[in-house]
């Protein structure tokens, strides 16, 4: 069953507070909402939270959805800051409409994109997913800057997350594209690569901005 937007930020905060801060239960004021809360309402239906009068416990049966509600929430904030560049306030607020939109597997597919961070752009850890032990197991090693390829190696460009526009719409217009196959040739003094029948060379700061999925 999907949670709604308003239940999903609860338990978000609820996690946060007793899990990560070690608190028993959070304070309504702490989550943002009154004893009416719809959302509130919503999880106590379910049997996921506890209200104590002014205070609320995450039950057992709510801890795992309100796990994967942090996962997603931090997944959204390294794709909206890392990748789309979106940084501060405005990057927390797009975070936080994204991180809703993450299920039915759509979670895993942009974990793995990601290379399956265990950290957010603030530092606080990112739950595991199954895709993350998979990867592990498997010694799967996901989407990785250019940097991090041999030479002779290649894989499929992920993404570019080139910062400068300028150069961001150079390597489109040479045809250095998400989904084009990439073979690297030198690492140094520059890096070296082929894309169809052209090669180009780049700076290292630049090459840590092309992401590839190695294979």
């Amino acid at each position: 069953m999907k949670l709604s937007p308003k239940a999903e930020e609860i338990l978000e905060a609820l996690w946060i507070a007793t899990e990560e801060e070690g608190n028993v239960s959070a304070s309504l004021e702490t989550l943002g909402v009154g004893p009416d809360d719809d959302g509130l309402r919503e999880l106590d239906r379910l049997a996921y939270v506890e209200i104590q009068g002014e205070r609320v416990r995450l039950r057992n049966e709510g801890r795992p959805e309100a796990e994967m509600t942090v996962r997603r929430h931090r997944l959204a904030e390294r794709l909206i800051m890392d990748v789309l560049d979106l940084k501060g306030a405005p990057g927390n607020a797009r975070a936080c409409e994204f991180e809703h939109l993450l299920h039915q597997g759509v979670d895993a597919k942009i974990c793995t994109l990601l290379n399956h961070p265990t950290t957010c752009p603030h530092g606080k850890p990112i739950p595991p997913g199954k895709c993350c032990e998979q990867a592990r197991a498997e010694g799967q090693i996901g989407v990785v800057p250019l940097t991090e390829l041999k030479a002779g190696e290649g894989g499929e460009i992920a993404y570019l997350s080139i910062s400068n526009s300028k150069k961001m719409q150079k390597m489109m217009s040479m045809g250095v594209l998400p989904g084009s196959t990439l073979e690297l040739s030198r690492t140094f003094p520059s890096f070296i690569f082929k894309v169809g029948h052209s090669e180009f060379a780049i700076d290292q700061e630049l090459a840590r901005e092309i992401f590839v999925r190695k294979g």
